[in-house]
């Protein structure tokens, strides 16, 4: 499974523990990247899921976007196609998950997970189920095992996926969303405003630790 250590992907983490023989983060050079592993590694140790991390630095020395300029490139505002699409990492999770899937062959497993979810559909082309049955069908062609692509929250929003943590007893507050990426949440990016959305909407108690407050 693609871990992040987000809302989305450690929900999945959780709710498909069972059946995930391994996790992985990639590091790329975002700004958020140094936050988020740590939330994965707590969760991979709370489970006892392997965690392995591989750097995808390449991105971040020759890719654009205001994910990976600082955090001060980061715009505030709603969680929009005009406001957020300067944060669009070209092709991300094609990249991931091709090496993804090389790492399940190397590891004879069968199946990759990822977290997309339907409120990154209209931003994110790589978040899109178009996509994610493309990349799908393309490595089940190029692996000997016929590797398949398990995205179950495609169709999700992200407040649908707060719910799932909510009945899972998921403490968000050991997650991070931040695209800034400092020590705590901002609260002002696009991406803090649709996490407090979704738990909002989810009625979950935000514990999260906001700049502001």
């Amino acid at each position: 499974m693609v871990l992040s250590g987000g809302m989305d992907s450690v929900t999945m983490l959780h709710e498909y523990a069972s059946e995930i023989e391994l996790a992985v983060n990639f590091t790329y050079g975002s700004n958020h990247n140094t936050r988020e592993l740590e939330c994965a590694r707590e969760h991979c140790r709370m489970l006892g899921i392997e965690l392995m991390v591989i750097d995808l630095g390449f991105i971040g020395k020759y890719f654009h976007s205001s994910l990976l300029e600082g955090p001060d490139a980061v715009p505030e505002g709603e969680y929009d196609f005009d406001n957020m699409k300067s944060t669009v990492v070209p092709f991300r999770n094609g990249i991931m998950l091709a090496a993804a899937a090389g790492l399940a062959e190397s590891h004879g497993l069968d199946v990759l997970m990822i977290a997309n979810h339907a409120g990154d559909h209209a931003l994110y082309p790589d978040c899109r189920l178009a996509f994610i049955e493309a990349m799908s069908k393309a490595i089940q062609e190029g692996t000997y095992e016929g590797i398949k692509v398990k995205a179950p929250y495609t169709l999700l929003s992200k407040a649908d996926i707060a719910l799932r943590g909510k009945r899972l007893g998921l403490d968000y507050s050991t997650t991070y969303s931040c695209y800034k990426g400092g020590e705590k949440h901002c609260g002002q990016c696009a991406t803090c405003r649709e996490r407090r959305a979704a738990l909002q909407a989810a009625e979950i108690d935000d514990t999260t630790e906001y700049e502001e407050e």
